[in-house]
């Protein structure tokens, strides 16, 4: 899975993306960020605050209970504001 990450969030975990293979057990949006913040002190501060980063499934916006099943790519970015 390709995991891709902008902003601030790229800026904490110090690359802008990754392929990494997460354990079976990790099956949607919520656990897959649970398990990129453990990898490293970088992840764990970007996702530190997870309620403050938003996700994308396969340039999808999706919530933390989104399924992970089929996705190829997942971006993880600071809200988006608007004007």
């Amino acid at each position: 899975m390709r995991v891709l990450y902008f902003a601030w969030v790229r800026q904490k975990v110090g690359v802008a993306e990754e392929e990494v293979s997460p354990p079976p057990e990790v099956r949607d949006v919520a656990g897959l960020i649970a398990w990129l913040a453990a990898r490293s002190p970088g992840h764990a501060a970007a996702f530190a605050q997870a309620r403050q980063v938003r996700a994308a499934i396969d340039q999808e916006f999706a919530t933390p209970d989104a399924p992970l099943a089929g996705a190829t790519e997942i971006a993880f970015f600071p809200p988006v504001t608007g004007g």
